[in-house]
């Protein structure tokens, strides 16, 4: 009898052991997870130190009991076969089928990546927008002493606009306490263009969060409905309603036990009442942005890039292999957020062969061999622009600027603040315009285009008409800093502009004057090549020749 209550004892040890680390550690029961064969680990581990300690055998009888045979036998199987397992499902046997686990399209530049207007720019980058979003949650006083900002800030489209999401998290195991039955009341906004910071506040709190505990603990809540699941980086996101939800991309290994990982499938968890839905990711709804994440994408076009002639070729010749550079950052087209990333030769030197295009949501790849500097080398350009500032650049976002691959960096000083903005050709990166506004920069840029030859004006051909007439209307008024007169002529309703830079005696006309007009014809205003006043006093005829500014 006391060895039955022994054996039962132990089980319900081993049970309650084994039931305490998956409630902790929250494996997926999936043979492809490499958490669950470390938990059968594990639990063969307890089972064999709990029955040589119930013996209190020797050493040589602990060597010579079957049941301690039995449990080391399959302790040596589990662990011969993950280790086996591992190694069939690493690149070193499998390149070829690493290789192809992305697809790659040749993309064109100026079709795939439209002129955004200055709205759709996301002019911030993460750290700028915590420090905007701390700033706001500071001013919240009735809610800075219960909560604070999550550290998420996922990017996505919202309405057709780059904004930064975050939800609040509770303060302390003592905030939750008192909190948890309402939930968490807000998430932060910013929108990555205007810089504009909303805190919105929920008509329900958030229940289901990275920040509850025990089963409203929102990894705890999906592996509870979702066991044999394998969940990557869950994403906050909002719904074009407004309603936050977690994204939540169910791994799927495509290579032996545990190589070749994409994504299979997302659920999405309403993070208010923590309903979840499956879906497989073809069928996932178009406002999810982030089913990939971008450190996933950028190793599976790795993969892509370095195994083209097989392993050995990748770490010994290293022939025709290409890799991502340092960094990335987030393009928005067509509602959907692409991750962006220069590619440069594996042998590491100062410029990219091109660059690649991901989507987050269904894992599209575009290249486009568009030779130039790298990230790096364009940011220290910019950074040498304002180096008496001590200014640095963040990463660079690729735009299309007039055609023309272009490096748009912000400058921010000690504090993270952005104070200027610069871009960069990628092509030819020593040309760098610098403004204190996007605005600026971009006629800055321009104007250095124009300068350098890569962008030409366009030849004008509109036919240069003359008229006399008295004038019968006159007015002043500024256009980019300089003075200019708006006239009109007798019998005629067409506004003629003469710029003051370019005829200085145009203060001195005034209605009743007769002048002679050369000109040619604008849709606003006429552009005046030579202006002539007749005067009736004398014979002598007053004459201003210029060219339009």
């Amino acid at each position: 009898m006391k060895k039955g209550k022994m054996k039962l004892l132990a089980a319900i040890a081993v049970i309650l052991l084994a039931g305490i680390y998956y409630y902790v550690a929250l494996p997926a029961i999936n043979i492809h997870s490499t958490e669950f064969w470390v938990f059968l680990i594990l639990i063969l581990v307890a089972i064999g130190a709990f029955y040589a300690r119930r013996k209190q055998f020797d050493r040589y009888e602990l060597r010579e009991s079957k049941v301690m045979k039995g449990i080391l036998g399959l302790l040596g199987l589990v662990v011969v076969v993950y280790l086996l397992g591992t190694l069939l499902s690493s690149p070193i046997v499998n390149a070829k089928k690493y290789q192809q686990l992305m697809t790659v399209e040749n993309g064109e530049f100026t079709k795939d990546i439209e002129e955004l207007s200055f709205d759709q720019i996301p002019l911030l980058d993460r750290d700028s927008a915590v420090i905007l979003g701390n700033r706001k949650m500071g001013s919240m006083v009735n809610m800075v002493s219960q909560f604070e900002v999550d550290e998420l800030y996922s990017q996505i489209n919202y309405q057709d606009q780059p904004v930064r999401v975050s939800p609040l998290r509770y303060a302390s195991l003592i905030k939750w306490l008192t909190n948890q039955s309402e939930g968490i009341p807000a998430y932060i906004k910013i929108d990555m263009a205007t810089q504009n910071t909303e805190l919105v506040k929920l008509d329900e709190g958030m229940k289901y969060t990275t920040s509850d505990h025990f089963n409203r603990n929102i990894y705890r809540h999906l592996r509870f409905k979702y066991p044999t699941y394998m969940f990557n980086n869950l994403s906050f996101e909002i719904d074009e309603n407004g309603i936050p939800y977690w994204i939540c991309p169910v791994k799927k290994y495509n290579i032996g036990l545990f190589g070749g990982m994409t994504i299979g499938r997302v659920v999405l968890c309403n993070a208010i009442t923590g309903e979840t839905t499956d879906y497989r990711i073809e069928d996932a709804p178009e406002w999810i942005d982030r089913a990939y994440s971008a450190d996933l994408l950028v190793e599976l076009y790795d993969y892509y890039g370095t195994l083209k002639h097989g392993f050995l070729n990748s770490v010994l010749g290293q022939k025709d292999c290409l890799q991502t550079t340092e960094g990335y950052n987030y393009l928005a087209i067509n509602d959907d957020v692409w991750v962006y990333t220069g590619v440069t030769s594996i042998t590491g030197d100062q410029s990219n062969v091109g660059f690649v295009l991901m989507n987050q949501r269904t894992m599209e790849t575009k290249f486009y061999e568009i030779e130039g500097a790298t990230e790096a080398s364009a940011m220290s350009s910019a950074e040498g622009q304002v180096q008496n500032l001590k200014y640095k650049a963040t990463f660079p976002l690729l735009l299309n600027i007039s055609g023309e691959p272009t490096y748009f960096i912000a400058l921010k000083d000690d504090a993270g603040l952005v104070k200027k903005y610069a871009m960069v050709n990628v092509q030819k990166y020593q040309i760098v315009a610098i403004g204190d506004t996007v605005s600026e920069c971009e006629e800055n840029y321009t104007d250095l285009m124009y300068e350098n030859g890569i962008k030409k004006k366009a030849e004008d051909t509109r036919e240069v008409k003359s008229i006399t007439a008295k004038i019968t209307k006159i007015a002043q008024g500024v256009v980019n800093g300089n003075s200019h007169f708006y006239i009109m002529l007798e019998g005629l309703e067409d506004i003629f502009d003469v710029s003051v830079v370019d005829f200085i005696d145009i203060i001195k006309y005034d209605v009743g004057d007769t002048v002679t007009i050369e000109y040619k014809e604008d849709e606003r205003a006429n552009s005046v090549l030579s202006l002539n006043r007749e005067n009736p006093e004398s014979s002598v005829k007053e004459n201003t020749v210029g060219s339009v500014s």
